[in-house]
């Protein structure tokens, strides 16, 4: 199975809802799409799954042009972030629902039910109504009952948003280990880079309509192609700041590293967690004003003013600081990332090439 866009695009009314897009989805992969809402996530899915057609460009499936097929006609599931679940049926009446539509013998249809729930460890409530279950036991009903139709494409636009953050954190380990088991094509759809981290496999960065980047998960996160992809691709959204290389050297601040680029003008980028209160062995000292903090718990943001840049940081622990106060901040050389000026990656952080 292969699922192959070749130059899709949609406009609504004169406006770009997706730049002319090329992906290709091997069998039995994981695929995340990675964006900000209104980056063009749910378009793609909607094109790929068939419920909208495409301005220019075809919809290749298994080798076979399917551009102008209905969904019905496809062998496309998709579950949405809402609950979409028939209150009156039982859970196992929900799950043979699409079996049913499709006339398949009774004996077949409690067979990949059973299977099937036994999957998504439905069995024991089988005959409860989804009023009666959890919100996560209500998210897998409604997974079980796309991955019982045997598609090939299960489409899962942010299933996870409406849940607790237990519920979340107990399906995310979950979709992996039901992916592998279905054999299926999955393409994930969220707003959280730590989400997609956390599922693996590929990505596929989304910003105002465009794919910025498409490869494995861990290979885009560490060696991101541009400054987009990188702001996408960290949560929070990566620090910035306008720098010069000069006779192979950086300078901020005063602080300079080597680094092995030509002279010019880069933007430097840097992640929160590499924007610390302690010194470390490669850290360059910054000068910088503090904006305010955000505690979390075990860890604490620091929102910092560096001239017209805003920053963030990220320090463990509960740091308990005055809104205004000047701070030296602490940013580790081996984990900065120059972007040339038309905003492409010149230089990944050495850490990353290390990893």
């Amino acid at each position: 199975m292969t699922l192959e866009l070749r130059g899709v695009s949609k406009e609504v009314a004169g406006q770009i809802w997706l730049h002319p897009t090329d992906l290709a989805l091997a069998a039995g992969s994981m695929n995340v799409l990675l964006g900000p809402t209104s980056s063009g996530k749910t378009t793609l899915m909607r094109l790929m799954a068939g419920l909208d057609q495409p301005g220019t460009g075809r919809i290749l499936w298994q080798g076979q042009d399917v551009t102008g097929r209905r969904v019905q006609d496809r062998r496309v599931a998709m579950v949405y972030q809402q609950f979409i679940n028939y209150p009156s049926m039982t859970v196992y009446d929900n799950i043979a629902s699409p079996l049913r539509l499709q006339r398949i013998a009774r004996a077949e249809i409690d067979s990949r039910v059973r299977r099937t729930a036994e999957m998504m460890r439905l069995t024991p409530l089988l005959h409860r109504r989804p009023l009666e279950l959890s919100g996560g036991q209500q998210q897998r009903t409604a997974l079980a009952r796309a991955l019982v139709k045997g598609a090939g494409l299960v489409l899962l636009d942010e299933p996870l948003a409406n849940l607790d953050y237990k519920l979340r954190e107990e399906l995310r380990a979950e979709i992996p280990r039901i992916f592998e088991a279905s054999g299926a094509i999955f393409v994930y759809a969220t707003t959280e880079p730590e989400e997609a981290l956390l599922l693996g496999g590929h990505v596929a960065t989304l910003w105002e309509g465009r794919v910025t980047q498409f490869g494995p998960t861990p290979q885009v996160y560490r060696a991101p192609c541009d400054a987009v992809t990188a702001r996408v691709f960290s949560d929070p959204p990566m620090n910035f700041k306008a720098i010069r290389v000069t006779g192979g050297e950086a300078e901020l601040d005063g602080a300079r590293w080597s680094v092995d680029v030509g002279d010019g003008r880069y933007t430097a980028g840097f992640r929160a967690p590499h924007l610390t209160l302690e010194q470390g062995r490669r850290a360059l000292p910054l000068k910088a004003r503090l904006d305010a903090t955000e505690i979390t718990g075990a860890e604490t943001y620091l929102h910092l003013l560096h001239g017209q840049d805003r920053w963030v940081g990220l320090v463990p622990g509960v740091r308990k600081l005055p809104a205004g106060a000047p701070l030296t901040v602490w940013l580790d050389s081996a984990h900065v990332y120059l972007f040339d000026e038309a905003g492409r990656l010149a230089r990944p952080a050495p850490s990353s090439r290390a990893a």
